[in-house]
């Protein structure tokens, strides 16, 4: 009854056929990348260009209110700023060479402040787009933001594809695949790009504060039960498709911010993983007794 009356929202609204795709290519994209991020134990980086990014998106209001530019979207400013801030974190990485991790909660403070001024700047801002920002609010998906979503998502697993070996090299042992021939920065680099891109689409949908969330927590349930990198991958994405669902569904017939909630399902999944991996272990203790 929930899914039939859902799937007839879907057909007969296209802001929700809107949501609907665009949240099931982020389901793909999110844990994809964000097995990379994990294994090379980059998972604050998440949150610190999310920030960045948020305050490319303050910054494009304060314009739009500045400058009246038709047709302009505050998004593609938040684009901007967090591939800005994938440079900024690389630059200051080059000063801290034994404490590389600081480049992280300098950027995010940075995005942060700037944040809180350009909100301030920019005179009767609307409470429920901070809202929407801070929590995501997918339905709010447009035509546009859809095609940037899907363009961009085409060239993430073009690259993906063509390029998975030394990303899995890179991803286990960076000193061999400098050996290897593989330009490590420079994949490093691109590989932070794309994480920036993603994080970005993110906004709309689950906002600022749970975008590292929907990440990571896949695949911290996936590493539990996958076997390998490609395991891992097809694991976590399944989780994740399926929190987007659900999350969807409910969200839709509780009348919820659909964020948060795709994000408790994502815990509920990885509690249950972890309670399942306890069990077989005591299991298998009981067993060699």
């Amino acid at each position: 009854m929930f899914l039939d009356s859902f799937f007839r929202a879907v057909i007969e609204y296209d802001f929700i056929l809107y949501a609907l795709i665009a949240g099931i290519i982020v389901g793909v994209l999110a844990p994809l990348i964000g097995t990379v991020v994990v294994i090379r134990r980059l998972a604050f980086i998440a949150d610190t260009l999310s920030h960045f990014s948020l305050a490319g998106v303050c910054f494009g209001v304060f314009l739009a209110k500045l400058i009246t530019i038709d047709g302009f979207d505050p998004a593609f400013m938040g684009i901007i700023f967090s591939i800005a801030g994938t440079f900024l974190i690389e630059k200051l990485r080059s000063f801290y060479k034994n404490y590389k991790e600081l480049s992280m909660p300098i950027v995010m403070s940075f995005g942060v402040a700037l944040s809180g001024l350009f909100i301030n700047l920019s005179n009767n801002v609307d409470s429920k787009f901070t809202t929407s920002l801070l929590f995501g609010s997918i339905y709010s998906v447009s035509v546009t933001n859809l095609i940037v979503i899907i363009v961009i998502a085409i060239v993430i697993f073009l690259f993906i594809f063509t390029n998975y070996k030394k990303i899995v090299t890179l991803c286990f042992d960076e000193t061999y695949a400098a050996v290897a021939g593989i330009n490590v920065k420079a994949l490093q680099l691109v590989l932070t790009i794309i994480l920036a891109l993603v994080i970005s689409l993110f906004i709309d949908i689950v906002g600022v504060l749970l975008i590292s969330s929907l990440m990571i927590i896949p695949v911290a349930a996936a590493i539990l039960v996958g076997d390998s990198f490609l395991n891992t991958v097809i694991t976590s994405i399944a989780f994740s498709e399926v929190s987007l669902l659900l999350g969807f569904v409910i969200s839709y017939h509780a009348n919820l911010t659909t964020g948060p909630v795709i994000i408790l399902i994502n815990i509920l999944i990885l509690i249950i993983i972890m309670s399942f991996n306890k069990i077989k272990k005591s299991h298998y203790k009981a067993s060699e007794k």
